[in-house]
């Protein structure tokens, strides 16, 4: 991504962050037209989708634990298999068991927004999923031994992705990645790191809708800057993105 754009989306952020905004009134710039967020070197573009695809054939018609005796579908995951910036959520819900999309709900529109007027960029431009795959009865919380079973598909996603940042969406998945007993509190808005790629924990989009506060929203806002701060820097960095 230039460096540029990310300069003034970033300013932005910070601007609203300040002013308290409770709405964001609309993006800073326009999304950038389902331009890869990653230009990958030649050839590099179908290597990673093809590795990308082996995971989703290796997860097959998942039959590992008992959820796949109430789930209607498999939600994998979408968007660009050469993103920089991956999205993991804990599990889907009620309208992504249903369409096999992840983030399709009323969380999901919030993400939307946070994707397309926090980054400045096109939901399909990034990659977003779950640790499960399947929904959770009544959309409860993952048990351990169901993420212990889902987490190598998606260990092996990030591995096929290579992004160069994870936002990590709620605990369940801060969890799953870090391996880490710490409350959401001392977690989100800090920097972590998973096989030395940074993850940014923050709060889930569904906590947030039940969470309503200025408080909340401008913690998020405040994650988001974090994460489109890194990326201007490594695109500022000799050999960056546009380097």
């Amino acid at each position: 991504m230039d460096a540029s754009l990310l300069h003034s989306i970033r300013a932005y952020l910070q601007y609203l962050i300040e002013s308290g905004v409770e709405e964001v009134p609309g993006p800073p710039l326009p999304a950038s037209g389902n331009r890869a967020a990653r230009l990958p070197p030649d050839g590099k573009a179908l290597e990673w989708g093809e590795r990308l695809a082996a995971v989703q054939e290796a997860l097959g018609e998942c039959t590992r634990c008992p959820l796949s005796r109430t789930r209607q579908r498999i939600v994998f995951g979408e968007g660009n298999p050469c993103a920089e910036i991956l999205f993991v959520g804990e599990a889907p819900g009620e309208d992504e068991d249903r369409t096999g999309r992840p983030f399709v709900g009323r969380a999901g529109q919030l993400l939307n927004q946070i994707i397309g007027k926090g980054m400045g960029l096109a939901r399909a431009e990034v990659y977003i999923c779950n640790v499960l795959k399947c929904r959770p009865p009544l959309n409860r919380t993952p048990r351990e031994e169901e993420v212990e079973i889902c987490l190598p598909f998606l260990k092996e996603q990030i591995a096929a992705i290579e992004p160069k940042v994870i936002v990590a969406l709620g605990l369940p998945a801060v969890r799953a990645l870090l391996k880490t007993d710490k409350p959401m509190h001392r977690l989100r808005g800090t920097w972590q790191s998973y096989r030395r790629i940074p993850v940014m924990p923050t709060y889930h989009p569904a906590y947030v809708l039940r969470n309503y506060t200025v408080s909340v929203r401008r913690q998020v806002w405040q994650d988001v800057l974090e994460v489109m701060q890194l990326l201007e820097e490594e695109a500022d960095e000799p050999g960056g993105a546009d380097g």
